[in-house]
């Protein structure tokens, strides 16, 4: 007589220690409908209550006399969680020190049960439609720029794409970025052999370029689109497509990077350096670094593309692991570094030439003027002593929201009426600098008559017509000029550049580079104020060699990207306890840790069990790329542990010995 089968499931549930495959015996009533992929409700006992879970495999009992809880139900017959699905989930979250259930939170969206009713009741699949031939020859032509990059399609190579940085036309004629062309006509050649593409970039402008490429050239009933604008129901049919046999083009945010596709061919990842495509959600794990888990996985073609190139992708270059494919022929924004002419007051915010430039270029279109942060004049200063102004009342920085008015503090909203330097007791404030709105003021008043719109996080524009207007945006909230910008002059960089961050000649080239792609052909660039290896990267459109050179001012440093680094903060007990734990299973050489030191406690929750916290510390691990397994699960383990001692706390008392670790921080400090 053979063994019943049990279902092994894995919890939707935030605890560590249930981070694992548990057995559940299947009753008789629910023989069949217990399947691998489903979602099922089951009684957990330490919780007292039913909970989700996802059946990942069914399998016979470890004990046969060891009696079993049964699935309480099965909530939908969809296998909303194919085995490709689990393992990348498990492999990411191994990798983050983290929990698979999180990673499926991000992939799996809620349940819609009218979408999925009829997505059940409806004929079997058809298979879409290929791409047609004209399509195909397009797509062709568009690939052809870069020597080799069909190949490396076919092949599932992981390569590196230099985007053309210039306008550019769909198939139909319709204006689109050049590089949304390129990732579409990729995703079409990919298409059109039998299999899927992914194409994951940072936020709603990019997907809007990318939606505009790829319409013409596949087939509605083959593209979804994946993006928190989706609403729920768009959301969960869009994903129920994703699960069909039948080949698919997915493009999205940074959750579509676990998008359930058939026979991925293709995952593409746009503008990896945008902090959007790094997760705010624990684990924390980047798209990139989902990408490379899941390219090794499930095989198919890695592209990594944008306008610059970022350490964490020079690195993988460097070692072999990605392969640098250039366009058959250079193109570069003609770049111009502008700074004060002689006889000009230095200092000054637009040198002449720029302003040259702006005025010769309105005469035939948009012109773009970048500047670093939105408002009338984020920073307000004392006059005498040059010290940051705060408000009398509760110490908040103060600010100018529009000419004329008396400046507000940011925290209270107050007005500084009779306001006084708490410094040196001076009564003047100054601007120290400039934001979208008080630099739409001046350009306005240098060119009467003119079109000024504002584009920032307050006063969002995704296009421009061709006429001749000044479009003042903040980094990142550029909207795209029909036929590309007549000139484009990039003020505030050295202040830019003053940003207390690891990454921020990174971000800064980032910026300025994707800016300048939106220029017209042969459209001046200029960048004011900037000098030193950052300027001449943008200058010589070199992203890639400023990339190898900060690599290797990083290495003997040990900052990421050269060695990962984990943040391992909580009470002081626990962090303590932790890297004991490290240094006695893992063999890591002297200075790997850093710290422990004192930080704010977490806030904890008031009430009658509530008690004040106690003092908690935080460390860095830095350790390199060959120790990532040993020192993820150790780790985990010591998160584990942590968890568990805090189920049975003292009586009255807050749940104490807490730990939490975020491993691959992009900017490590204590």
């Amino acid at each position: 007589m053979g063994t019943a089968p049990v279902a092994r499931v894995l919890l939707d549930a935030p605890l560590p220690q249930l981070d694992r495959l548990l057995d559940y015996a299947i009753p008789a009533a629910l023989e069949g409908d217990v399947v691998p992929g489903v979602r099922v409700r089951v009684p957990l006992r330490t919780a007292g209550r039913v909970v989700d879970a996802y059946v990942v495999e069914l399998g016979e009992a470890v004990d046969p006399d060891r009696p079993l809880s049964e699935i309480d139900e099965v909530v939908s017959a969809v296998r909303v969680l194919p085995r490709p699905l689990y393992d990348l989930a498990r492999r990411v979250s191994d990798r983050a020190a983290g929990s698979a259930s999180d990673i499926l939170r991000l992939a799996i969206p809620k349940r819609q049960v009218r979408v999925e009713k009829t997505w059940l009741a409806r004929a079997d699949a058809v298979e879409p439609a290929a791409p047609t031939a004209e399509q195909i020859a397009w797509a062709e032509q568009m690939l052809d720029v870069y020597p080799g990059l069909g190949d490396a399609l076919q092949g599932g190579e992981r390569i590196a794409l230099d985007a053309p940085p210039r306008p550019g036309t769909t198939a139909t004629g319709e204006q689109a970025a050049a590089w949304a062309l390129l990732l579409a006509a990729a995703a079409a050649r990919v298409l059109a052999g039998g299999r899927s593409a992914v194409l994951v970039a940072p936020d709603h402008r990019d997907l809007d370029q990318l939606d505009r490429a790829l319409a013409p050239l596949i087939p509605a009933d083959a593209l979804v689109r994946v993006d928190a604008a989706r609403t729920g129901a768009e959301r969960y049919r869009g994903f129920l497509r994703t699960l069909e046999p039948a080949p698919s083009v997915v493009f999205g945010n940074r959750s579509a990077v676990y998008a359930p596709v058939s026979r991925l061919g293709m995952l593409a990842v746009w503008d990896d350096g945008d902090p959007l495509l790094d997760e705010p959600l624990a684990p924390y794990v980047h798209a990139r670094d989902a990408a490379l888990v899941r390219q090794e996985l499930e095989g198919g073609a890695l592209v990594f593309a944008g306008h610059t190139r970022t350490t964490d992708v020079e690195r993988l270059v460097a070692v072999g692991w990605v392969r640098d494919v250039g366009p058959r022929r250079r193109e570069s924004p003609r770049v111009v570094l502008s700074a004060a002419r002689e006889g000009e007051r230095p200092g000054v915010r637009v040198p002449s030439a720029a302003f040259a430039a702006a005025r010769e270029a309105l005469a035939h279109g948009p012109v773009l003027i970048q500047v670093a942060r939105p408002g009338y004049s984020p920073v307000l200063v004392c006059g005498d002593c040059r010290q940051a102004a705060r408000c009398l009342h509760c110490a908040g920085p103060l600010h100018t929201a529009a000419r004329g008015r008396a400046p507000e503090c940011r925290w209270c909203g107050r007005a500084a009426v009779a306001w006084r330097c708490g410094h040196c007791q001076g009564e003047k404030l100054r601007l120290a600098s400039a934001g979208s709105t008080r630099t739409a003021d001046e350009f306005g008043r240098a060119f009467p008559g003119v079109r000024v719109i504002v584009a920032d996080g307050d006063h969002p524009v995704l296009h421009v017509d061709a006429r001749p207007a000044l479009i003042i945006a903040t980094r990142g909230a550029e909207p795209v000029a029909d036929g590309g910008y007549r000139a484009v002059v990039l003020l505030d960089g050295d202040r830019m550049l003053m940003a207390d961050a690891l990454r921020i000649g990174e971000s800064c080239l980032r910026w300025w580079s994707n800016a300048a792609a939106l220029a017209a052909p042969g459209a001046p660039v200029h960048l004011v104020g900037v000098a030193g290896q950052v300027a001449r990267a943008l200058a010589t459109w070199n992203q890639a060699a400023y990339a190898r050179a900060e690599l290797a001012s990083r290495a003997p440093l040990r900052m990421p990207p050269t060695a990962r680094v984990a943040a391992v903060e909580g009470d002081v007990d626990a962090v303590e306890r932790a890297l004991e734990q490290l240094r006695t299973e893992v063999e890591l050489p002297e200075g790997t840790v850093v710290g422990p030191v004192a930080v704010e406690p977490p806030d904890r929750p008031r009430g009658r069990a509530a008690t004040r916290p106690g003092p908690a510390a935080r460390a860095l691990v830095l350790f390199d790329y060959a120790h990532g397994a040993d020192v993820t699960a150790s780790l985990r383990a010591s998160v584990v542990q942590a968890a568990l001692r805090t189920r049975r706390p003292a009586r009255g008392g807050a749940p104490r010995n807490t730990l939490r670790v975020r491993v691959d921080v992009p900017d490590p400090e204590l």
